[in-house]
Protein backbone atom coordinates (compact mmCIF):
# COMPACT_ATOMS: atom_id res chain seq x y z
CA UNK A 1 0.00 0.00 0.00
CA UNK A 2 0.97 3.61 -1.03
CA UNK A 3 0.07 7.03 0.97
CA UNK A 4 0.07 10.06 -0.95
CA UNK A 5 -1.35 13.44 -0.04
CA UNK A 6 -3.68 15.40 -1.32
CA UNK A 7 -4.56 18.43 1.12
CA UNK A 8 -7.16 21.15 -0.05
CA UNK A 9 -5.33 24.19 0.97
CA UNK A 10 -6.91 26.23 -1.44
CA UNK A 11 -10.39 26.43 0.27
CA UNK A 12 -8.73 29.13 3.00
CA UNK A 13 -7.22 31.32 0.56
CA UNK A 14 -8.32 34.68 -0.33
CA UNK A 15 -7.78 34.39 -4.16
CA UNK A 16 -9.55 30.82 -4.47
CA UNK A 17 -11.36 33.38 -6.93
CA UNK A 18 -8.45 34.19 -8.85
CA UNK A 19 -7.85 30.27 -9.96
CA UNK A 20 -11.04 29.96 -11.17
CA UNK A 21 -10.87 32.87 -13.34
CA UNK A 22 -7.79 31.52 -14.67
CA UNK A 23 -9.23 27.66 -15.39
CA UNK A 24 -12.22 29.34 -16.90
CA UNK A 25 -10.39 31.59 -19.40
CA UNK A 26 -8.22 28.57 -20.53
CA UNK A 27 -11.02 26.29 -20.28
CA UNK A 28 -13.00 29.10 -23.25
CA UNK A 29 -10.27 29.28 -24.72
CA UNK A 30 -9.07 25.69 -25.18
CA UNK A 31 -13.05 24.41 -26.32
CA UNK A 32 -13.05 27.73 -28.86
CA UNK A 33 -9.75 26.61 -30.33
CA UNK A 34 -10.58 23.43 -30.30
CA UNK A 35 -14.14 23.97 -32.27
CA UNK A 36 -12.54 26.59 -34.73
CA UNK A 37 -10.33 24.04 -35.91
CA UNK A 38 -12.51 21.20 -36.01
CA UNK A 39 -15.30 23.01 -37.69
CA UNK A 40 -12.73 24.47 -40.11
CA UNK A 41 -11.77 21.11 -41.26
CA UNK A 42 -13.73 18.44 -40.16
CA UNK A 43 -12.96 15.92 -42.81
CA UNK A 44 -8.97 16.38 -41.45
CA UNK A 45 -7.99 13.39 -38.95
CA UNK A 46 -5.69 16.26 -37.72
CA UNK A 47 -8.41 18.78 -37.07
CA UNK A 48 -10.65 15.88 -35.14
CA UNK A 49 -7.84 13.93 -33.30
CA UNK A 50 -7.02 18.05 -31.69
CA UNK A 51 -10.51 18.78 -31.29
CA UNK A 52 -10.91 15.51 -29.30
CA UNK A 53 -7.70 16.37 -27.64
CA UNK A 54 -8.89 19.95 -26.44
CA UNK A 55 -12.35 18.37 -25.63
CA UNK A 56 -10.63 15.79 -23.06
CA UNK A 57 -8.48 19.06 -21.68
CA UNK A 58 -11.55 20.41 -20.73
CA UNK A 59 -12.77 17.54 -19.03
CA UNK A 60 -9.75 16.88 -17.10
CA UNK A 61 -9.01 20.24 -16.02
CA UNK A 62 -12.59 21.16 -14.77
CA UNK A 63 -12.21 17.70 -12.69
CA UNK A 64 -8.98 18.74 -11.64
CA UNK A 65 -9.86 21.80 -10.36
CA UNK A 66 -12.96 20.75 -8.44
CA UNK A 67 -11.46 17.89 -6.77
CA UNK A 68 -9.11 20.49 -4.97
CA UNK A 69 -12.51 22.57 -4.08
CA UNK A 70 -14.47 19.79 -2.01
CA UNK A 71 -13.77 17.95 1.34
CA UNK A 72 -16.12 15.16 1.28
CA UNK A 73 -14.11 12.31 1.54
CA UNK A 74 -16.27 9.82 -0.97
CA UNK A 75 -16.48 12.94 -3.57
CA UNK A 76 -12.64 13.42 -2.90
CA UNK A 77 -12.26 9.74 -3.83
CA UNK A 78 -14.03 9.37 -7.17
CA UNK A 79 -13.14 12.66 -8.30
CA UNK A 80 -9.47 11.82 -7.71
CA UNK A 81 -10.67 9.02 -9.91
CA UNK A 82 -12.10 10.54 -12.79
CA UNK A 83 -8.94 12.78 -12.72
CA UNK A 84 -6.87 10.17 -13.77
CA UNK A 85 -9.60 8.13 -15.56
CA UNK A 86 -9.27 11.25 -17.45
CA UNK A 87 -5.59 11.56 -17.77
CA UNK A 88 -5.46 8.13 -19.49
CA UNK A 89 -7.43 9.60 -21.94
CA UNK A 90 -5.65 12.67 -22.38
CA UNK A 91 -2.02 11.48 -22.96
CA UNK A 92 -3.75 9.00 -25.60
CA UNK A 93 -5.02 11.99 -27.19
CA UNK A 94 -1.64 13.81 -26.83
CA UNK A 95 -0.26 10.69 -28.84
CA UNK A 96 -2.65 10.43 -31.37
CA UNK A 97 -2.84 13.90 -32.14
CA UNK A 98 1.18 13.74 -32.27
CA UNK A 99 0.95 10.72 -34.42
CA UNK A 100 -1.27 11.74 -37.49
CA UNK A 101 -0.21 15.64 -38.02
CA UNK A 102 -0.74 16.94 -40.24
CA UNK A 103 -2.26 14.34 -42.25
CA UNK A 104 -5.67 15.03 -43.82
CA UNK A 105 -6.27 11.18 -43.58
CA UNK A 106 -4.85 8.65 -41.82
CA UNK A 107 -5.13 4.68 -42.09
CA UNK A 108 -4.40 3.39 -39.00
CA UNK A 109 -2.58 0.15 -38.47
CA UNK A 110 -3.21 -2.59 -36.64
CA UNK A 111 -1.04 -2.39 -33.43
CA UNK A 112 -2.83 0.99 -33.42
CA UNK A 113 -6.30 -0.82 -33.32
CA UNK A 114 -6.51 -4.12 -32.27
CA UNK A 115 -3.89 -3.60 -28.91
CA UNK A 116 -3.03 0.14 -28.46
CA UNK A 117 -7.05 1.45 -28.37
CA UNK A 118 -8.24 -2.00 -26.18
CA UNK A 119 -5.17 -1.57 -23.79
CA UNK A 120 -6.25 2.35 -22.85
CA UNK A 121 -9.81 0.61 -22.56
CA UNK A 122 -8.09 -1.96 -19.72
CA UNK A 123 -6.01 1.05 -17.92
CA UNK A 124 -8.86 3.82 -18.35
CA UNK A 125 -11.31 1.21 -16.64
CA UNK A 126 -8.48 0.22 -13.85
CA UNK A 127 -8.57 3.88 -12.55
CA UNK A 128 -12.34 3.37 -11.51
CA UNK A 129 -11.73 0.77 -9.50
CA UNK A 130 -10.41 0.53 -6.15
CA UNK A 131 -7.28 -1.19 -7.63
CA UNK A 132 -5.59 2.42 -8.16
CA UNK A 133 -7.24 4.64 -5.15
CA UNK A 134 -8.62 2.58 -2.58
CA UNK A 135 -9.71 4.28 0.13
CA UNK A 136 -9.10 7.22 1.70
CA UNK A 137 -6.55 7.31 4.61
CA UNK A 138 -6.62 10.72 6.38
CA UNK A 139 -9.04 13.76 6.87
CA UNK A 140 -7.44 16.66 8.55
CA UNK A 141 -8.57 18.61 11.43
CA UNK A 142 -10.61 21.19 8.61
CA UNK A 143 -12.61 18.33 7.36
CA UNK A 144 -10.50 18.46 4.48
CA UNK A 145 -9.39 14.59 2.48
CA UNK A 146 -5.22 14.72 3.38
CA UNK A 147 -4.35 11.32 2.46
CA UNK A 148 -5.47 8.32 0.02
CA UNK A 149 -4.32 4.33 -0.48
CA UNK A 150 -2.68 3.98 -3.69
CA UNK A 151 -2.58 0.62 -4.68
CA UNK A 152 -1.15 -1.64 -7.49
CA UNK A 153 -3.01 -0.59 -10.54
CA UNK A 154 -0.91 2.95 -10.30
CA UNK A 155 2.38 1.19 -12.06
CA UNK A 156 0.42 0.49 -15.49
CA UNK A 157 -1.56 3.65 -14.88
CA UNK A 158 1.60 5.52 -14.59
CA UNK A 159 3.99 3.41 -17.10
CA UNK A 160 0.66 3.95 -19.79
CA UNK A 161 0.86 7.70 -19.45
CA UNK A 162 4.81 7.48 -19.61
CA UNK A 163 5.32 5.63 -22.65
CA UNK A 164 2.33 7.55 -24.72
CA UNK A 165 3.75 10.67 -24.32
CA UNK A 166 7.41 9.74 -24.86
CA UNK A 167 6.56 7.91 -28.16
CA UNK A 168 4.68 10.58 -28.96
CA UNK A 169 7.49 12.83 -28.89
CA UNK A 170 9.68 10.80 -30.34
CA UNK A 171 7.38 10.34 -33.68
CA UNK A 172 6.94 13.55 -33.61
CA UNK A 173 10.32 14.75 -33.56
CA UNK A 174 11.38 11.86 -36.02
CA UNK A 175 8.82 13.53 -38.75
CA UNK A 176 9.54 17.12 -38.04
CA UNK A 177 13.28 16.02 -38.98
CA UNK A 178 12.01 14.77 -42.22
CA UNK A 179 10.54 18.58 -42.89
CA UNK A 180 11.63 21.83 -43.80
CA UNK A 181 10.37 25.19 -44.58
CA UNK A 182 6.77 26.45 -44.04
CA UNK A 183 6.24 22.83 -42.64
CA UNK A 184 8.95 22.49 -39.94
CA UNK A 185 8.23 26.04 -38.52
CA UNK A 186 4.42 24.71 -37.85
CA UNK A 187 6.10 21.49 -36.06
CA UNK A 188 8.25 23.89 -33.74
CA UNK A 189 5.34 25.69 -32.60
CA UNK A 190 3.85 22.76 -31.63
CA UNK A 191 6.76 21.20 -30.20
CA UNK A 192 7.77 24.55 -28.63
CA UNK A 193 3.69 24.64 -27.27
CA UNK A 194 4.75 21.10 -25.86
CA UNK A 195 8.01 22.19 -23.66
CA UNK A 196 6.42 24.86 -22.57
CA UNK A 197 3.27 23.04 -21.12
CA UNK A 198 5.36 20.29 -19.77
CA UNK A 199 7.88 22.24 -18.21
CA UNK A 200 4.87 24.11 -16.27
CA UNK A 201 3.24 20.84 -15.16
CA UNK A 202 7.03 19.84 -13.99
CA UNK A 203 7.34 22.44 -12.25
CA UNK A 204 3.83 23.42 -10.51
CA UNK A 205 2.47 19.76 -10.91
CA UNK A 206 5.27 17.76 -9.99
CA UNK A 207 8.40 19.45 -7.92
CA UNK A 208 6.84 22.03 -6.01
CA UNK A 209 4.01 19.58 -4.20
CA UNK A 210 6.62 16.61 -4.31
CA UNK A 211 9.62 18.66 -2.53
CA UNK A 212 8.31 21.95 -1.44
CA UNK A 213 4.67 20.20 -0.52
CA UNK A 214 3.19 23.15 -1.86
CA UNK A 215 -0.59 22.70 -3.85
CA UNK A 216 -0.99 25.74 -4.66
CA UNK A 217 -1.23 25.60 -8.11
CA UNK A 218 -1.91 22.53 -8.73
CA UNK A 219 -5.53 22.95 -9.84
CA UNK A 220 -4.58 25.11 -12.56
CA UNK A 221 -4.08 22.29 -14.99
CA UNK A 222 -6.00 23.61 -17.40
CA UNK A 223 -3.77 27.05 -17.64
CA UNK A 224 -1.00 25.05 -18.18
CA UNK A 225 -2.18 23.20 -20.85
CA UNK A 226 -3.33 26.69 -22.82
CA UNK A 227 0.39 26.83 -24.22
CA UNK A 228 0.37 23.48 -26.01
CA UNK A 229 -3.46 23.94 -27.24
CA UNK A 230 -2.60 27.89 -28.16
CA UNK A 231 0.34 27.28 -30.15
CA UNK A 232 -0.69 23.99 -31.56
CA UNK A 233 -4.19 25.79 -32.85
CA UNK A 234 -1.77 28.26 -34.66
CA UNK A 235 0.53 25.61 -36.18
CA UNK A 236 -2.94 24.33 -37.56
CA UNK A 237 -4.13 27.25 -38.90
CA UNK A 238 -0.99 28.39 -41.01
CA UNK A 239 -0.23 25.00 -42.21
CA UNK A 240 -4.58 24.88 -43.66
CA UNK A 241 -3.79 28.73 -44.54
CA UNK A 242 -6.75 29.60 -41.73
CA UNK A 243 -9.39 32.41 -42.54
CA UNK A 244 -8.58 35.37 -40.56
CA UNK A 245 -12.15 36.47 -40.47
CA UNK A 246 -13.27 33.37 -38.64
CA UNK A 247 -10.43 33.58 -36.35
CA UNK A 248 -10.96 37.00 -35.45
CA UNK A 249 -14.97 35.75 -34.11
CA UNK A 250 -13.69 33.47 -32.71
CA UNK A 251 -11.45 35.67 -30.51
CA UNK A 252 -14.28 38.21 -30.09
CA UNK A 253 -16.44 35.19 -28.81
CA UNK A 254 -13.67 34.62 -26.64
CA UNK A 255 -13.37 37.61 -25.20
CA UNK A 256 -17.53 37.64 -24.71
CA UNK A 257 -17.15 34.34 -23.02
CA UNK A 258 -14.10 35.63 -20.56
CA UNK A 259 -16.20 38.75 -19.45
CA UNK A 260 -19.62 36.77 -18.77
CA UNK A 261 -17.07 34.43 -16.79
CA UNK A 262 -15.89 37.40 -14.46
CA UNK A 263 -19.23 36.98 -12.86
CA UNK A 264 -18.96 34.21 -11.30
CA UNK A 265 -15.93 36.00 -9.05
CA UNK A 266 -18.43 37.96 -7.24
CA UNK A 267 -21.12 35.23 -6.54
CA UNK A 268 -21.30 34.37 -2.63
CA UNK A 269 -23.86 32.11 -2.76
CA UNK A 270 -24.57 28.97 -4.30
CA UNK A 271 -27.66 29.93 -6.33
CA UNK A 272 -25.27 33.24 -8.07
CA UNK A 273 -22.12 30.59 -8.34
CA UNK A 274 -24.91 28.20 -10.57
CA UNK A 275 -26.72 31.06 -12.47
CA UNK A 276 -23.48 32.34 -13.30
CA UNK A 277 -21.85 29.54 -14.57
CA UNK A 278 -25.56 28.85 -16.50
CA UNK A 279 -24.63 31.98 -18.26
CA UNK A 280 -21.44 31.02 -18.77
CA UNK A 281 -21.49 27.92 -20.35
CA UNK A 282 -24.38 29.81 -22.17
CA UNK A 283 -22.14 31.86 -24.27
CA UNK A 284 -19.48 29.55 -24.27
CA UNK A 285 -21.68 27.42 -26.44
CA UNK A 286 -23.31 30.74 -28.12
CA UNK A 287 -19.74 31.54 -29.29
CA UNK A 288 -19.36 28.41 -30.44
CA UNK A 289 -22.38 28.34 -32.87
CA UNK A 290 -21.44 31.65 -34.01
CA UNK A 291 -17.60 30.48 -35.04
CA UNK A 292 -19.64 27.71 -36.73
CA UNK A 293 -22.18 29.81 -38.53
CA UNK A 294 -19.20 31.99 -39.85
CA UNK A 295 -16.98 28.64 -41.01
CA UNK A 296 -20.30 27.90 -42.93
CA UNK A 297 -21.13 31.01 -44.11
CA UNK A 298 -17.08 31.18 -44.87
CA UNK A 299 -17.40 28.25 -46.63
CA UNK A 300 -20.61 28.76 -48.70
CA UNK A 301 -19.04 31.83 -50.14
CA UNK A 302 -15.55 29.99 -51.46
CA UNK A 303 -18.09 27.42 -53.22
CA UNK A 304 -20.33 30.38 -54.87
CA UNK A 305 -16.94 31.83 -55.53
CA UNK A 306 -15.80 28.75 -57.55
CA UNK A 307 -18.81 28.29 -58.99
CA UNK A 308 -19.20 31.61 -60.07
CA UNK A 309 -15.83 31.14 -61.55
CA UNK A 310 -16.70 28.33 -63.53
CA UNK A 311 -20.04 29.95 -64.98
CA UNK A 312 -17.39 32.42 -66.10
CA UNK A 313 -14.89 30.17 -67.73
CA UNK A 314 -18.11 28.20 -69.79
CA UNK A 315 -20.01 31.73 -70.25
CA UNK A 316 -15.97 33.08 -72.11
CA UNK A 317 -16.06 29.82 -74.18
CA UNK A 318 -19.51 29.83 -75.33
CA UNK A 319 -19.42 33.28 -76.05
CA UNK A 320 -16.21 32.93 -78.33
CA UNK A 321 -17.88 29.67 -79.83
CA UNK A 322 -21.34 31.98 -80.40
CA UNK A 323 -19.32 35.03 -81.62
CA UNK A 324 -17.00 32.86 -83.92
CA UNK A 325 -20.42 31.15 -85.34
CA UNK A 326 -22.20 34.72 -85.95
CA UNK A 327 -19.14 36.58 -87.42
CA UNK A 328 -19.12 33.84 -90.28
CA UNK A 329 -22.77 34.37 -90.43
CA UNK A 330 -22.34 37.65 -90.56
CA UNK A 331 -19.23 37.78 -93.41
CA UNK A 332 -21.43 35.17 -95.33
CA UNK A 333 -24.46 37.56 -95.66
CA UNK A 334 -22.26 40.46 -95.88
CA UNK A 335 -20.96 39.32 -99.26
CA UNK A 336 -24.29 38.49 -100.32
CA UNK A 337 -25.67 42.05 -99.38
CA UNK A 338 -22.10 43.38 -101.15
CA UNK A 339 -22.65 41.20 -104.22
CA UNK A 340 -19.79 39.00 -104.01
CA UNK A 341 -21.79 36.12 -105.92
CA UNK A 342 -23.97 38.42 -107.92
CA UNK A 343 -26.83 40.05 -107.74
CA UNK A 344 -29.50 39.25 -105.20
CA UNK A 345 -33.32 38.82 -106.51
CA UNK A 346 -35.39 41.79 -105.38
CA UNK A 347 -37.72 39.37 -102.68
CA UNK A 348 -34.81 38.14 -101.37
CA UNK A 349 -32.20 41.33 -100.78
CA UNK A 350 -34.46 42.76 -97.85
CA UNK A 351 -34.65 38.80 -96.04
CA UNK A 352 -30.59 38.70 -96.06
CA UNK A 353 -30.58 42.71 -95.32
CA UNK A 354 -31.90 42.38 -92.32
CA UNK A 355 -30.11 38.89 -91.44
CA UNK A 356 -27.12 40.92 -91.77
CA UNK A 357 -28.35 43.51 -89.28
CA UNK A 358 -29.97 41.25 -86.91
CA UNK A 359 -26.64 39.01 -87.02
CA UNK A 360 -24.15 42.59 -86.39
CA UNK A 361 -26.70 42.83 -83.51
CA UNK A 362 -25.77 39.48 -82.04
CA UNK A 363 -21.83 39.98 -82.55
CA UNK A 364 -22.15 42.90 -80.86
CA UNK A 365 -24.13 41.55 -78.09
CA UNK A 366 -21.96 38.21 -77.64
CA UNK A 367 -19.05 40.98 -77.68
CA UNK A 368 -20.40 43.05 -74.80
CA UNK A 369 -20.64 40.04 -72.50
CA UNK A 370 -17.29 38.74 -73.55
CA UNK A 371 -15.78 42.25 -73.03
CA UNK A 372 -17.26 42.62 -69.58
CA UNK A 373 -16.19 39.40 -68.61
CA UNK A 374 -12.54 40.15 -69.48
CA UNK A 375 -12.74 43.63 -67.66
CA UNK A 376 -14.32 41.70 -64.30
CA UNK A 377 -11.29 39.37 -64.48
CA UNK A 378 -8.83 42.16 -65.51
CA UNK A 379 -7.33 40.50 -69.06
CA UNK A 380 -8.07 43.82 -70.69
CA UNK A 381 -5.15 45.94 -71.84
CA UNK A 382 -5.24 49.28 -72.30
CA UNK A 383 -2.86 50.96 -74.83
CA UNK A 384 -2.61 54.68 -73.76
CA UNK A 385 -1.22 57.26 -75.57
CA UNK A 386 -1.82 60.90 -75.56
CA UNK A 387 -5.43 61.95 -78.08
CA UNK A 388 -7.56 64.38 -78.53
CA UNK A 389 -10.70 64.06 -76.47
CA UNK A 390 -12.61 66.32 -78.36
CA UNK A 391 -12.18 64.84 -81.80
CA UNK A 392 -12.77 61.71 -80.42
CA UNK A 393 -16.16 62.83 -78.54
CA UNK A 394 -17.07 65.29 -82.00
CA UNK A 395 -16.30 61.94 -84.15
CA UNK A 396 -18.58 59.69 -81.74
CA UNK A 397 -21.73 62.05 -81.74
CA UNK A 398 -21.20 62.28 -85.77
CA UNK A 399 -21.05 59.11 -86.40
CA UNK A 400 -24.39 58.30 -84.33
CA UNK A 401 -26.28 61.00 -86.23
CA UNK A 402 -27.59 58.82 -88.76
CA UNK A 403 -29.53 56.44 -85.96
CA UNK A 404 -30.66 59.20 -84.21
CA UNK A 405 -32.27 60.77 -87.49
CA UNK A 406 -33.73 57.35 -88.33
CA UNK A 407 -35.57 57.82 -84.97
CA UNK A 408 -36.83 61.55 -85.60
CA UNK A 409 -34.57 63.08 -83.29
CA UNK A 410 -32.02 66.19 -83.30
CA UNK A 411 -28.75 65.19 -81.84
CA UNK A 412 -26.22 68.61 -81.04
CA UNK A 413 -22.88 68.62 -79.89
CA UNK A 414 -21.30 71.44 -78.41
CA UNK A 415 -17.75 71.81 -76.82
CA UNK A 416 -16.36 74.64 -74.96
CA UNK A 417 -13.20 75.89 -75.53
CA UNK A 418 -9.57 74.53 -74.28
CA UNK A 419 -7.45 72.01 -74.90
CA UNK A 420 -8.57 68.48 -74.42
CA UNK A 421 -5.77 66.21 -74.21
CA UNK A 422 -5.38 63.38 -72.53
CA UNK A 423 -3.25 59.63 -71.95
CA UNK A 424 -5.61 56.87 -71.98
CA UNK A 425 -7.19 54.07 -74.53
CA UNK A 426 -8.84 55.80 -77.84
CA UNK A 427 -10.14 53.37 -78.77
CA UNK A 428 -11.65 51.60 -75.78
CA UNK A 429 -13.12 54.81 -74.74
CA UNK A 430 -14.43 56.22 -77.93
CA UNK A 431 -16.39 52.71 -78.89
CA UNK A 432 -17.18 51.45 -75.22
CA UNK A 433 -17.96 54.78 -73.36
CA UNK A 434 -18.72 57.70 -75.92
CA UNK A 435 -20.13 56.21 -79.07
CA UNK A 436 -21.83 53.60 -75.80
CA UNK A 437 -23.83 56.58 -73.81
CA UNK A 438 -25.01 57.97 -77.18
CA UNK A 439 -26.32 54.91 -78.48
CA UNK A 440 -28.03 54.30 -75.67
CA UNK A 441 -29.47 58.04 -75.39
CA UNK A 442 -30.81 57.33 -78.78
CA UNK A 443 -32.05 53.62 -78.10
CA UNK A 444 -34.15 55.20 -74.85
CA UNK A 445 -35.63 58.30 -76.30
CA UNK A 446 -38.93 57.73 -78.20
CA UNK A 447 -39.27 61.66 -79.11
CA UNK A 448 -37.34 64.62 -78.46
CA UNK A 449 -33.50 65.40 -78.84
CA UNK A 450 -29.87 64.05 -77.34
CA UNK A 451 -27.73 66.97 -76.11
CA UNK A 452 -23.53 66.19 -76.19
CA UNK A 453 -22.01 68.18 -74.47
CA UNK A 454 -18.26 68.65 -73.47
CA UNK A 455 -16.35 71.05 -71.55
CA UNK A 456 -13.23 71.48 -69.03
CA UNK A 457 -13.66 71.73 -65.65
CA UNK A 458 -9.98 72.95 -63.89
CA UNK A 459 -7.82 69.29 -64.53
CA UNK A 460 -11.20 67.78 -65.63
CA UNK A 461 -12.70 66.70 -69.14
CA UNK A 462 -16.57 66.77 -68.61
CA UNK A 463 -18.13 64.26 -71.31
CA UNK A 464 -22.42 64.81 -70.58
CA UNK A 465 -25.19 63.08 -73.13
CA UNK A 466 -28.56 64.61 -71.83
CA UNK A 467 -31.73 63.23 -73.35
CA UNK A 468 -35.43 63.77 -73.77
CA UNK A 469 -35.86 60.01 -73.22
CA UNK A 470 -37.73 57.77 -70.95
CA UNK A 471 -35.81 58.89 -67.50
CA UNK A 472 -34.10 56.36 -64.40
CA UNK A 473 -36.53 55.90 -61.86
CA UNK A 474 -34.57 55.82 -58.13
CA UNK A 475 -35.28 52.09 -58.47
CA UNK A 476 -33.37 51.76 -61.26
CA UNK A 477 -30.74 54.10 -60.86
CA UNK A 478 -29.76 51.21 -58.09
CA UNK A 479 -29.15 48.61 -61.04
CA UNK A 480 -26.95 50.66 -63.57
CA UNK A 481 -23.35 50.35 -64.05
CA UNK A 482 -24.17 46.83 -62.60
CA UNK A 483 -22.83 43.23 -64.07
CA UNK A 484 -26.26 42.67 -66.62
CA UNK A 485 -27.85 45.26 -64.49
CA UNK A 486 -31.01 46.20 -66.26
CA UNK A 487 -33.86 48.76 -65.40
CA UNK A 488 -37.34 47.35 -64.51
CA UNK A 489 -38.62 48.13 -68.18
CA UNK A 490 -35.61 49.17 -70.49
CA UNK A 491 -36.09 45.56 -72.45
CA UNK A 492 -39.69 46.96 -73.62
CA UNK A 493 -38.06 49.82 -74.92
CA UNK A 494 -34.72 48.30 -76.27
CA UNK A 495 -34.94 44.63 -76.71
CA UNK A 496 -31.34 44.32 -78.06
CA UNK A 497 -30.16 45.52 -74.33
CA UNK A 498 -27.73 43.12 -72.57
CA UNK A 499 -27.43 45.05 -69.91
CA UNK A 500 -23.36 45.25 -70.12
CA UNK A 501 -22.95 48.44 -71.93
CA UNK A 502 -22.59 51.12 -68.74
CA UNK A 503 -21.10 48.21 -66.98
CA UNK A 504 -18.38 47.93 -69.46
CA UNK A 505 -18.14 51.83 -69.52
CA UNK A 506 -18.05 52.43 -65.98
CA UNK A 507 -15.37 49.76 -65.84
CA UNK A 508 -13.14 51.32 -68.70
CA UNK A 509 -13.90 55.17 -67.21
CA UNK A 510 -13.00 53.84 -63.55
CA UNK A 511 -9.63 51.84 -64.96
CA UNK A 512 -8.65 55.48 -66.72
CA UNK A 513 -9.01 56.99 -62.95
CA UNK A 514 -12.17 58.63 -64.06
CA UNK A 515 -16.01 58.49 -62.52
CA UNK A 516 -19.12 58.18 -64.29
CA UNK A 517 -22.67 58.61 -63.29
CA UNK A 518 -26.42 59.58 -63.74
CA UNK A 519 -28.68 61.93 -63.44
CA UNK A 520 -32.75 61.81 -64.10
CA UNK A 521 -35.64 63.68 -62.37
CA UNK A 522 -37.85 60.36 -62.76
CA UNK A 523 -39.65 58.15 -65.15
CA UNK A 524 -40.51 60.01 -68.52
CA UNK A 525 -37.81 63.02 -67.47
CA UNK A 526 -35.14 62.12 -69.20
CA UNK A 527 -31.75 61.28 -68.21
CA UNK A 528 -28.13 62.54 -68.29
CA UNK A 529 -24.91 60.22 -68.07
CA UNK A 530 -21.83 62.57 -66.89
CA UNK A 531 -18.44 61.27 -67.18
CA UNK A 532 -15.18 62.82 -65.87
CA UNK A 533 -11.88 62.47 -66.82
CA UNK A 534 -8.67 63.59 -65.45
CA UNK A 535 -6.52 65.79 -67.99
Amino acid sequence: MIETSFPSLLSGLPFINLDLLSVGVAVAAIGLLGYEIYANNPTSVTSRSFFIFSAITICWSVTNYINYQVTNPTLVLWLLRLVIFFGVWHAFSFFRFLYVFPLEEKEFPAWYRFVLVPWIFIIATLTLSPFVFSSIAEISGGGAVSKTVVTWGIFPFALTIIALILSGFVIFIKKMLKTSGHERSAYSLILLGAIITFSLLVTFNLVLPGIFLNVRWIPLGALFLLPFVVFTAYAISRHHLFNLKVATTAFLGFMVTVFSFVNILYSTQLSGVVINVTAFLIVLLGSIKIVRDTLSLQNLTEELSVTNARQENLIHFIGHEVKGFLTKAEGAFSALVDGDFGALPEGLKPFVEHSLAETRQGVSSVGSILKASNLKNGTVTYVKESFDFKALAAEAAEKAKPAAQAKGLDLSFVAGDGPYEMVGDRGEIGDHVLRNLIDNAINYTPLGSIAVSLKREGRKIVFAVQDTGVGITDEDKERLFTEGGHGKDSQKVNVHSTGYGLYIAKKIVEDHGGTVRAESAGAGKGSTFIVELPV
